[in-house]
């Protein structure tokens, strides 16, 4: 018999919390239904949410971006770190841009009219000119912009300051070395807090995702299922596209052929599908690129779990089809501007943002944010922004999944090019 004493709420919080999840949007949804707009009351719930997100974003965002960019050591950057970081760059851009392509074609969130309640003055979003949000990246006071939750400007700073402090440990100088690991180090503590306090805002994201959906579908009714299994087709489409198209693409011209590719990367991709995640996914895919490929080590223990840190490109494909989703849910589709201001913010965050639990829903708002649609409780972009977080663990395992064949594809490319691959076992699996 077991000597520890089970707690009243155990049932709660040692259950699975994407089920959790799950299940308050299912309920929250036929409360809607059943019982209209008498689900009002819910509100508040819902704002709590909403608060407690917004609450995060900012912290996590400088800390986990610092240490990312103070991660990559300047003396072992060499030819291969110089490669394998374009690679996840330009890959990223595209994959938000077949995102929004996606969002874009399918058009999900248009019908449900979330913005016309709150909307009834008929505001017009003021969206800044390309060229003037391309300045404002660098922003004036990097103080002032973390406090007014400014996100490209953050961004750029925090990304800037990761690069220093990486210089700087490579110092001669004793002092500075040690006064830039302390520095890392406060930065590195400040991002390990900011996760425990994301996995204790997601254990009450259940019940906010309940009120904010209840409220949604007292107001619209069975009309929102529609959108959301859009939202889901249009994001899995996309993964599919980025992964065959995208990937197979620079697999043949790197001579490399893709059935090859997939067939040794099976593995990691379904474990990635499973676990959805890229760091618990990370021996796999490291004896995949050995065993099946013949990557020298000295490549992939650098590429793969710099891959797990920076490399989201199922994470970016789903903010571009996300952001389309909340743009049309409320009325205001994304102009040009701003898509291409979605694409900036995506692969800008990710050099730090991978392994926060919860990344891409925090990612979302940070892209949200970028483009002029805050979450803020009430709002609309509030309501369309929990029905996403209600199928996010779906979304989730596909977005994963690419992560890794893109962290694979990426190592496996520029080991080639390196002349790091033992061609007689990338052949023989070829014969397989």
């Amino acid at each position: 018999m077991s000597s520890e004493k089970k707690k009243p709420l155990d049932w709660y919080f040692k259950s699975n919390l994407l089920l959790r999840i799950l299940i308050g949007l299912v309920a929250g949804a036929i409360v809607g239904i059943i019982f209209g707009s008498k689900t009002a009351w819910l509100n508040p719930f819902g704002a709590i949410l909403v608060n407690l997100l917004k609450m995060i974003v900012m912290p996590v965002i400088l800390s986990t971006l610092v240490v990312g960019a103070a991660s990559i050591k300047p003396s072992t950057l060499g030819k291969v770190g110089v490669k394998i970081i374009i690679f996840y760059l330009v890959t990223s851009a595209f994959a938000v841009a077949v995102g929004l392509i996606m969002g874009n074609l399918f058009k999900p969130g248009i019908g449900l009219e979330l913005g016309v309640a709150a909307d009834a003055a008929g505001k017009v979003l003021k969206q800044p000119k390309l060229v003037d949000t391309l300045i404002a990246i660098i922003p004036k006071n990097p103080f002032g912009a973390i406090s007014g939750g400014a996100v490209l400007p953050t961004i750029f700073f925090a990304i800037i300051l990761g690069i220093s402090i990486s210089c700087l440990k490579e110092n001669d100088n004793e002092r500075i070395k040690n006064s830039a690991e302390t520095l890392l180090k406060v930065f590195d503590g400040l991002a390990e807090a900011m996760y425990l306090i994301v996995h204790g805002v997601l254990q009450y994201a259940p019940i906010g995702v309940f009120a904010l959906i209840a409220v949604v579908f007292g107001k619209q009714g069975a009309k929102a299922v529609g959108p959301l299994g859009t939202v889901t087709l249009a994001a899995f489409l996309g993964y599919i596209v980025h992964v065959v198209i995208v990937y197979g693409i620079i697999l043949i011209i790197s001579k490399i052929n893709p059935i090859t590719f997939f067939k040794g990367a099976k593995t990691p991709i379904i474990t990635a599908f499973v676990t959805r995640s890229s760091s618990g996914t990370l021996p796999v895919t490291m004896e995949a690129a050995e065993k099946n490929f013949g990557v020298s080590r000295n490549v992939y223990s650098f590429t793969l779990p710099l891959g797990a840190t920076i490399n989201m490109d199922g994470t970016a494909i789903y903010q571009g089809v996300c952001a389309i989703f909340i743009g049309f849910a409320i009325g205001m589709p994304l102009s040009f501007g701003q898509q291409i201001t979605v694409i900036l913010t995506a692969v800008l965050a990710s050099i730090g943002t991978a392994g926060v639990p919860g990344a891409g829903a925090i990612m979302l708002l940070m892209v949200l944010n970028s483009v002029g649609l805050p979450v803020e409780a009430g709002t609309p972009v509030a309501a369309a922004y929990a029905m996403i977080l209600g199928i996010d663990a779906i979304l989730d395992m596909g977005r994963t999944a690419v992560n890794v064949a893109g962290d694979m594809t990426g190592t496996l490319v520029v080991a080639k090019s390196e002349k790091q691959v033992d061609l007689e076992i990338l052949e023989r699996k070829a014969q397989l």
